[in-house]
């Protein structure tokens, strides 16, 4: 049986793939191996496809180790190329664990060990590299509740930044528009990553969870659910409301945020980092979406075309009080040792936000 064989050991079974990449000096350049990936996305059978022709994926296995080779190399920085490239290619097989209502015949590899395993070799060197950002002894010893009201706290309302300033005085109608398009690759699935950690025990942590998850999906009905809004106003400014349409305008940065959270919901043992990441968001969140209002209503924009910003400053509000209140601090109480990763997931959300954010701008601000 392929599955046997291939659950006995990823490596093993993928040597030769991974030898041939090693002894080629055929890279492909970084697009033409996003295109044999989502190839391989659709391949009929594509464990058994790899194991019987290793030459298959060389050209790809060796593109990819030389972006990983490139992206990481250097603590300080992340080179452009090489993490679009991952990033994207890492997007496309995340995505698999959502239904899109679309042709079913994409998710013929969606238990893939072989997609599996490209997918753990980015995260493991990407994942080593933001770990490395912070010092986590420093989290250790922290008081956590504290530590969580503070930061709650200051980040409910932070200071004008000029990214802020740059958004609320100076965007153009085409930059908001590009904006709207950027958004659209999350608004328009809304917190469909929540669901992956709902299930199982019932306490008052996963039952504030939910409630969450209901306001956002508009406690079943499609005309109040929140990416119905973000569709109508994307309608307004005409842009195409379908799901990845935008897709290539997306800064990688972005895509990384997306990917981080992926990786944090679907590894039950990282739920404490992922409670505390999406504790920043919905704090956070109110103050970023009153940038996008003030910058609508500037521009002389509809109800429509800014309604998804009013109806989230509103409701965001309340769920970034019920995370720490009713989330955060009752795990600190049930994992007294291991609280610290709320602090650590917190900051890490904060970090790549930040960083998503300036990517975003720059790209509108390129666009203006």
């Amino acid at each position: 049986m392929v599955i046997s064989r291939l659950s006995k050991s990823w490596q093993d079974a993928f040597l030769p793939s991974l030898n041939y990449a090693r002894s080629s000096s055929a890279a492909l350049s970084y697009a033409d191996a996003e295109q044999q990936l989502v190839q391989f996305l659709t391949t009929h059978d594509l464990d058994q496809q790899v194991l019987s022709q290793p030459g298959l994926t060389g050209e790809f296995e060796a593109t990819l180790e030389q972006a990983l080779k490139l992206s990481y190399a250097d603590p300080s920085q992340l080179p452009e190329a090489e993490n679009r490239f991952l990033h994207r290619i890492l997007y496309q097989i995340n995505r698999l664990n959502f239904v899109w209502y679309g042709d079913l015949n994409q998710y013929n590899n969606e238990r893939s060990v072989y997609l599996q395993w490209i997918r753990d070799r980015i995260e493991v060197s990407w994942q080593r590299w933001e770990t490395a950002q912070f010092d986590l002894e420093q989290f250790q010893q922290l008081d956590v509740k504290q530590a969580l009201r503070e930061r709650s706290r200051l980040d409910l309302e932070p200071p004008l930044s000029a990214g802020k300033h740059y958004i609320r005085e100076q965007l153009s109608s085409a930059g908001y528009r590009h904006l709207i398009a950027i958004a659209s690759l999350d608004g328009l699935v809304e917190s469909s990553r929540l669901c992956h950690i709902l299930g199982g025990a019932s306490n008052e942590v996963q039952a504030t969870l939910i409630r969450v998850l209901l306001e956002e999906y508009g406690n079943g009905r499609l005309s109040r659910k929140h990416s119905t809004f973000f569709a109508q106003m994307m309608q307004e400014l005409a842009l195409d409301p379908t799901p990845e349409a935008y897709f290539d305008w997306v800064p990688w940065q972005v895509l990384a945020a997306i990917n981080h959270n992926f990786l944090l919901t679907q590894r039950k043992r990282h739920f404490l980092r992922y409670i505390g990441g999406f504790t920043y968001f919905e704090i956070v969140g109110p103050s970023i979406y009153r940038d996008y209002m003030a910058a609508a209503s500037r521009l002389g924009l509809s109800e429509t075309a800014m309604g998804y910003w009013e109806l989230h400053i509103r409701e965001d509000e309340r769920h970034g009080q019920w995370m720490v209140e009713q989330a955060c601090l009752p795990l600190v109480d049930l994992y007294p040792e291991q609280a610290w990763e709320l602090v650590w997931g917190y900051e890490q959300e904060k970090s790549m936000g930040d960083r998503a954010g300036a990517a975003v701008i720059a790209a509108i601000q390129n666009q203006d």
